[in-house]
C-alpha cells in the first residue's frame, strides 16, 4: 500500500529564536544596570538573595517586577525563585506590572497584644488621617519593643511609647535611626577583661573537655525557647565531621519577647565573645548571625564593633573565624531553627522536617551548631565564675538565672533578670513595682503567645522550663504579659491566633488552614467547643513545626481556665 508523504513542518526561525531567548519576564535594561549598581561588588550568591533584595527595596522602597527579574539573572536564578523568596517576607513589597508602587515611607504600628492593651488600635485609626496619601500605615507584628507599648517604627526608626504627635515628629524627621549609643563598646569591654578568656582558651590554657564540662555542669539551656542543655549541644556538633557551621539566633518574634535586644543594646561583646569561645570549643569554620529586620539601630551596632573585633591583630593571628552578619526580612517562622537556616541559604522561611537534625544537617548540608543570642551571652561569665554560680541563684527548687521580658499592666515593665522558678506573683511585686495604679492582676501569658494563658488565681508556679507544662503552658523564651481587669482572656486569644494566622508559613494545612479556622471561629460571640478541641488535637499532632503545634494554647486555655468569659 503507499502511503501519503508527509511534508516535515518547516520551523519558524523567530519562534526557535524565542524558543532560545531565557524564559520569564524580558529583562530590562536600565533595571539591570540599576540592580548592578547596587550590589556592586558584593559576591552574586543565590545564599545572598535576601540581603540583596534589602538593597534595592531599601534604595526604591519597593521591588518592582522588573528589577526582580534582573537579580534573577545577576544571581543566574529562575525569576520564580526570586519572586517566591520576596513575596514570603512581610519586609519585602512587591510591586508586579500594571500595579502602584505603595507610598515611600511605611509606619508600622505593632498590635501585638501589649501594644494593643497599651492603644494601637487608636494609633491605626486616627494616624492614615493625618499623615496623609504620601505615608502607608500599616499594623505589624510584635517588634520587639513590647516594653515601650505601644511601639511604631516609620521607616527604620523606632517610636517607644509612641503617640499621634512622636510618630508625626519621626515621619517629618523620617531620616534619623536610632542606634544605641549607651552600650559598652569594644575598648570599654577590653578595659574591663573582655576577650582574656577566650585568649586563654586560643593560647591553650583552657582546655576544651574543661570548658564544656563546665557549662554542662552550669545548667545552662537554650534560652530561645526549646531549652536544650548547651554543653550537651556543643559535644553532640563538635563530634560531627567537619567543617562545622554556626547560626546564630536574634529574630526574636514572640510577641513579648525583647531580652536579647535589650543585651545587645547594652553589651554586645559579652555575647560576642561568648560566641568565639563557643566556635573555638566545637571547631567551627564560619559564623551566620541572623538579626531581625526591625532591629536596625542594633544592626549597625554590630556591623561597628564586628569591624572593630575584625582588625584585632591577635584575633586575626589567631584564624578567627569568618563572621557573616544576615538581615530578616519580617518573618516570624524564622524563628525556628531550620527556617532560619533556610532562611540564611536565601529561600523561603519554611521549617525542615527532622530528622537530620541541624547538628547533623545544617547550613549548607553541613554539621551547624544553633544558638540563641542570650545562651552565648552567659558563658564568659559562666566560664570565669563557674557553673556552680550560675546554678546557685533559684528558688522553688530551680536553677539558674532567668531574662524574663515583662510587658502588659505592670507599672515597671521591662526586662527582669530574676531567679529561675519566680512565681508570676514575685515578679510583679518584686521586680515590676506591682500593677498599674487602680488596676487588678487578672491575668498572664508565662511564654509569650505560644505559653498559653493562666488566672490570677493560679501565681504560685515557679516560672521555668518544665514547671508548667503539667498545666498546658510552656515558658519558651521567658516572654510574659501581664492582663489586668481590664483586659479578657478571651480578647487575648484571638489576638493571639490572629497573629499565628499571619505568621504561618503555609507548608502545612494542619497550621495553614487550622490557624486561619480557629481564628474564624474564636472571632464568633459563642465558641463551638467540639469543633476547637478537633481542631487543637489535629494541629498539635500533625503541624511540621512549633508553631502549628503551640498555636492553640491561648484558645485551650481560655477554655479550660476562663469559662466564665465564654
Amino acid at each position: 500500500m503507499n502511503h501519503p508523504i508527509i511534508p516535515i513542518a518547516v520551523v519558524d526561525a523567530s519562534r526557535e529564536r524565542k524558543r532560545q531567548a531565557p524564559r520569564g519576564r524580558r529583562v530590562d535594561p536600565a533595571a539591570l544596570a540599576e540592580v548592578q549598581r547596587l550590589l556592586g561588588t558584593a559576591p552574586r550568591r543565590p545564599d545572598l538573595l535576601i540581603e540583596h533584595l534589602h538593597k534595592i527595596q531599601d534604595h526604591l522602597g519597593h521591588l518592582p517586577a522588573s528589577h526582580l527579574a534582573a537579580l534573577a539573572q545577576e544571581l543566574r536564578l529562575a525569576q520564580a525563585e526570586v519572586y517566591e523568596v520576596a513575596s514570603f517576607y512581610h519586609h519585602f513589597d512587591v510591586v508586579k506590572e500594571g500595579e502602584t508602587a505603595p507610598a515611600s515611607l511605611t509606619v508600622r504600628v505593632c498590635d501585638g497584644l501589649s501594644c494593643e492593651m497599651a492603644g494601637a488600635r487608636d494609633l491605626l485609626a486616627r494616624l492614615p488621617a493625618l499623615l496623609g496619601r504620601d505615608v502607608r500605615v500599616i499594623p505589624a507584628p510584635c517588634i520587639g519593643r513590647c516594653e515601650q507599648a505601644p511601639a511604631a517604627v516609620v521607616g527604620q526608626n523606632p517610636v517607644p511609647r509612641a503617640t499621634v504627635e512622636t510618630v508625626s515628629r519621626a515621619v517629618t524627621a523620617r531620616a534619623v535611626q536610632h542606634v544605641p549609643g549607651d552600650y559598652i563598646d569594644l575598648a570599654e569591654y577590653r578595659a574591663h577583661g573582655g576577650y582574656e578568656l577566650l585568649a586563654q582558651c586560643l593560647a591553650g590554657a583552657r582546655d576544651v573537655e574543661a570548658v564544656i564540662s563546665e557549662l554542662e555542669n552550669s545548667g545552662l539551656r537554650g534560652l530561645g525557647g526549646a531549652g536544650f542543655p548547651a554543653g550537651r549541644k556543643w559535644r553532640i556538633v563538635r563530634a560531627e565531621p567537619a567543617p562545622r557551621l554556626m547560626a546564630i539566633n536574634i529574630d526574636e518574634g514572640e510577641p513579648g519577647t525583647f531580652k536579647d535586644r535589650v543585651y545587645l543594646e547594652r553589651d554586645p561583646h559579652r555575647f560576642l565573645e561568648g560566641m568565639l569561645i563557643a566556635s573555638w570549643a566545637v571547631g567551627i569554620e564560619k559564623i551566620y548571625i541572623y538579626l531581625r529586620d526591625e532591629y536596625h539601630g542594633c544592626r549597625t551596632l554590630l556591623e561597628a564593633e564586628l569591624a572593630k573585633l575584625r582588625a584585632e591583630p591577635a584575633l586575626a593571628r589567631s584564624g578567627m573565624p569568618e563572621i557573616e552578619l544576615r538581615r530578616g526580612a519580617g518573618a516570624y517562622i524564622c524563628g525556628e531553627e531550620s527556617a532560619m537556616i533556610e532562611s540564611i541559604e536565601g529561600k523561603r522561611g519554611m521549617p525542615r522536617l527532622r530528622p537530620p537534625y541541624v547538628a547533623q544537617v545544617g547550613l549548607f548540608g553541613r554539621p551547624t551548631l544553633e544558638h540563641n543570642f542570650e545562651t552565648l551571652y552567659w558563658v564568659r561569665q559562666i566560664l570565669e565564675q563557674g557553673g556552680e554560680w550560675f546554678s546557685s541563684h533559684g528558688v522553688n527548687g530551680r536553677k539558674g538565672l532567668r531574662s524574663f521580658s515583662v510587658s502588659g499592666r505592670v507599672k515597671n515593665p521591662g526586662m527582669k533578670l530574676a531567679p529561675a522558678g519566680i512565681t508570676i506573683q514575685q515578679l510583679i511585686d518584686d521586680h515590676c513595682g506591682g500593677m498599674l495604679e487602680g488596676q487588678t492582676f487578672y491575668g498572664y501569658l508565662p511564654g509569650g503567645a505560644s505559653g498559653g494563658i493562666l488566672p490570677a488565681s493560679m501565681n504560685q508556679i515557679p516560672l521555668d522550663f518544665d514547671t508548667l507544662q503539667p498545666y498546658g503552658c510552656f515558658i519558651g523564651s521567658a516572654a510574659v504579659i501581664v492582663l489586668s481587669d481590664r483586659d479578657t482572656a478571651v480578647d487575648a486569644a484571638r489576638n493571639m491566633m490572629r497573629f499565628f494566622q499571619h505568621e504561618s508559613c503555609g507548608q502545612c494545612t494542619p497550621c495553614r488552614v487550622g490557624t486561619a479556622k480557629a481564628s474564624a471561629l474564636i472571632e464568633q460571640p459563642k465558641w463551638d467547643l467540639p469543633l476547637l478541641a478537633d481542631l487543637s488535637l489535629v494541629m498539635r499532632d500533625a503541624s511540621i513545626c512549633g508553631l502549628g503545634q503551640a498555636a492553640p494554647n491561648p484558645v485551650d486555655c481560655v477554655i479550660k481556665y476562663f469559662p466564665q468569659e465564654l
